[in-house]
């Protein structure tokens, strides 16, 4: 692979340290061409390019009880040589419910020994591994649906527990919430959390949008958002400041949402976020999910307009962002 260029250099002193939490600083990445067909690569490496410097993160999806992972294509992305990268992998099973894969399903379980044993022969360095992101969108909170909150908290505790007895001790768990008021408002909500033991990060993917109305406004909106018909909810970055006071905090998924009609808003925000990341200090990694349109048509190229890419290019050049991985 061919190093994109130009590139910021990460100073020596912000490393990644156990669990891949950064000593200082926060870690910086991306899910490139989102939404799309394009390769994973050339995605990332174009990002890059266009962006100016390379991602620590690199973010991918997988689903289903089918292909293991990291694929070699991920490997080869992560071991590039003069940019290692962390992989984030979000993994979602399919036709199985949360409470058959808790009580131990014969296929899903299978898959999870295969994919012990491929993660222990072919990739040890530690990489992130999201279970069913945005999990809370499919609660069914009736007692016996196979998918209430309680249900999916047991799935995620047998999935890390077994990957862990098969020797896959390299994987860093993370929980990834919508952070979406009406789900995170509802009295099962905190019942979804499967334990400190097997949850290594907290995430949560928020975006923000252009045009006034919901989610409109800076950086600190887009962290603690809150509705006016639950005027409770203090905002996902204080409840899990709260609820978690040892859990480094990732933004797995974040992202402005480009109009025609206020087209300056990603500009703006870019700046605003530059002047106040340092005021939230449980952020520890921030992933942007790039995508020209999504299923509903909406853009999160941070080259909409030349303004707006000029200010998330000096986004990835704030001292804050510059760790390498250990």
């Amino acid at each position: 692979m061919t190093a994109p260029a130009p590139v910021v250099a990460a100073p020596a002193r912000c490393h990644t340290g156990a669990k891949l939490v950064p000593t200082c600083g926060i870690l910086w990445g991306v899910a490139p061409g989102a939404h799309t067909e394009q390769d994973s690569y050339r995605s990332l490496r174009e990002f890059e390019r266009k962006t100016g410097r390379y991602q620590v993160i690199h973010h991918a999806y997988h689903r289903g009880q089918r292909q293991l992972f990291p694929t070699p294509r991920e490997a080869a992305i992560s071991r590039e040589n003069g940019h290692r990268r962390i992989l984030l992998l979000n993994w979602r099973p399919e036709g199985v419910s949360w409470a058959r894969i808790a009580q131990g399903d014969p296929g899903v379980d299978a898959f999870l020994d295969r994919l012990a044993v491929h993660i222990r022969q072919s990739y040890r360095e530690p990489f992130f591994l999201a279970i069913h992101h945005e999990a809370e969108n499919e609660v069914r909170a009736r007692t016996g649906s196979g998918y209430t909150a309680r249900d999916y908290a047991a799935m995620f505790r047998h999935v890390v527990q077994r990957l862990r007895a098969r020797g896959a001790t390299n994987v860093v768990t993370v929980l990834v919430h919508m952070a979406y008021v009406p789900h995170t408002t509802q009295s099962w909500f905190s019942q979804m959390y499967p334990g400190d033991d097997v949850v290594d990060w907290v995430g949560f993917d928020t975006y923000a949008y252009s045009d006034p109305g919901y989610g409109h406004g800076g950086f600190a909106e887009l962290l603690n958002r809150r509705s006016a018909s639950r005027p409770g909810w203090p905002g996902f970055y204080n409840w899990v400041r709260a609820r978690h006071p040892n859990k480094p905090l990732m933004i797995a998924e974040w992202g402005v949402w480009f109009s025609r009609r206020n087209p300056g808003h990603q500009a703006a925000f870019y700046r605003d976020m530059g002047r106040q990341i340092g005021n939230f200090p449980r952020i520890k990694a921030m992933v942007h999910f790039e995508t020209p349109r999504n299923y509903k048509g909406q853009n999160s190229s941070v080259d909409n307009t030349q303004a707006g890419l000029r200010e998330y290019q000096r986004l990835g050049r704030l001292p804050i962002f510059q760790v390498s991985v250990s």
